[in-house]
């Protein structure tokens, strides 16, 4: 008899992999992130990417990080996960966990706390002095919201598109 494979990736490397391998459809410049987000029984719900809404050309809006603020990205990009709760059609997101590749901004934070997910799993916390970084793990951590970092294991998967 012949035994099952035991090389195969974990639940945390698989689904921060859809998560990165999501972010990679962005077309911002500087910063590509992608959500994951998945339900208490491993199941993918939904995904995101940071970029613009629907109807708003990547061709016509700016990319740009510095200048007046109508001129850059900021007011118009939707992140990773805002995107990801709002591309969900399937009702409640209640108990769910998101992978993100980034610590969620404040304003991610509270659309995961309103949706009901009660984990996320971060791989960066780059911004983790920001202002926005340490609102969302005061919010995170009023509301009961888990979040830790994804742990590497070094794994290197490579996919031939």
């Amino acid at each position: 008899m012949i035994g099952k494979r035991t090389d195969y990736i974990t639940w945390d490397e698989y689904f921060m992999g859809v998560s990165m391998l999501s972010g990679m459809r962005s077309k911002d410049p500087n910063t590509q992130v992608g959500a994951c987000i998945v339900s208490n029984h491993n199941k993918i719900l939904s995904m995101g990417y940071n970029g613009f809404p629907t109807g708003c050309s990547d061709d016509e809006f700016p990319w740009s990080r510095d200048g007046e603020q109508i001129e850059t990205k900021y007011p118009y990009v939707t992140h990773s996960e805002l995107n990801a709760i709002l591309n969900y059609r399937g009702g409640s997101l209640e108990g769910a966990k998101i992978y993100v590749s980034l610590f969620p901004c404040n304003e991610c934070a509270k659309a995961i706390i309103q949706a009901g997910i009660r984990t996320v799993v971060y791989d960066c916390d780059k911004y983790s002095d920001s202002t926005s970084v340490i609102a969302s793990k005061k919010m995170f951590e009023a509301a009961g919201v888990n979040y830790y970092p994804y742990v590497h294991t070094n794994r290197r998967v490579i996919l031939d598109l």
